[in-house]
């Protein structure tokens, strides 16, 4: 079981993450659902040939899915079916017309690619299934972590998606990383009603998007979101257990837990971004 974050301000608890990560990884995956359900995906994802035999076999479908944060969409198969189909070339294919970037990632993972489908060499290629095994990990590990604490479940969406940034729609487009901006660059959640490239336009003017090729700007920008995130209400007491795991001489020690951070004020009301 992932350990608890019960009690730990966000701050405390993305450092317990960090530190216990690998430890938490493998005891992920050294439980027996999760075990059953890799064991199913390698055994039988080499005989899939085509997107219907994808949807048709439940337990590769849900592995895979789950591994793509697409839970949520299991049961919407015929509509899955026909993303699967899309055309990648077509930019009037379904595939294109979504927002949504988990449906383009799995579409592209998969790589059937047309309507008859093809056998992708890939399915049993052990280091394309070590590939989405992983990510399925990543994906469960995160999904709990969030559950347990929400700002630093954040914190590891962001983590996972930085490097597939390359613009300001790329984040737009995704409801996590939009969150995350608004967030750490001081902006109020009500700017997510307006239209898309006013939203591009005002994020531009708080933050150079190329920055994020920098590792230290990206700490930067969660020390932010993480400040922020507690400073409006979202910090917890330090009571739990777990603080033993970053106390003490072998711990990160004192130094390790403060940070101070010149946090601008939201000089202007919502209302304003509407004028």
């Amino acid at each position: 079981m992932v350990l608890s974050l019960s009690g730990l301000s966000a701050s405390l608890a993305l450092q317990l993450v960090d530190k216990t990560y690998d430890r938490q990884i493998a005891q992920l995956r050294s439980e027996p659902q999760h075990e059953r359900a890799e064991a199913a995906f390698r055994e039988r994802i080499a005989a899939v040939t085509s997107p219907k035999d994808f949807i048709d076999d439940y337990e590769v479908y849900s592995f895979v899915m789950r591994a793509f944060d697409l839970e949520d969409q299991i049961f919407g198969k015929a509509m899955m079916r026909r993303i699967l189909e899309s055309d990648p070339n077509d930019p009037k294919s379904l595939v294109n017309k979504l927002v949504d970037p988990r449906f383009k990632a799995i579409h592209k993972a998969m790589g059937f690619g047309g309507a008859s489908g093809t056998t992708a060499a890939r399915f049993s290629d052990p280091s394309w299934q070590d590939a989405i095994v992983d990510r399925y990990y990543r994906r469960m590990f995160i999904n709990v972590e969030t559950d347990e604490n929400e700002t630093v479940g954040m914190v590891l969406e962001f983590r996972e998606k930085v490097a597939g940034i390359r613009s300001w729609y790329d984040v737009l487009k995704d409801k996590e990383l939009s969150s995350f901006f608004r967030t750490a660059l001081s902006l109020p959640d009500e700017m997510a009603t307006l239209d898309v490239d006013r939203q591009k336009r005002i994020l531009e003017g708080k933050f150079d998007i190329a920055k994020l090729a920098d590792p230290e700007e990206q700490t930067r920008l969660v020390r932010r979101f993480i400040a922020i995130s507690e400073a409006t209400g979202a910090s917890s007491s330090f009571s739990s257990p777990a603080v033993s795991l970053l106390t003490g001489a072998a711990s990160l020690g004192t130094s390790g837990l403060v940070a101070t951070l010149n946090i601008e004020p939201v000089k202007f009301s919502a209302s304003r971004l509407y004028r």
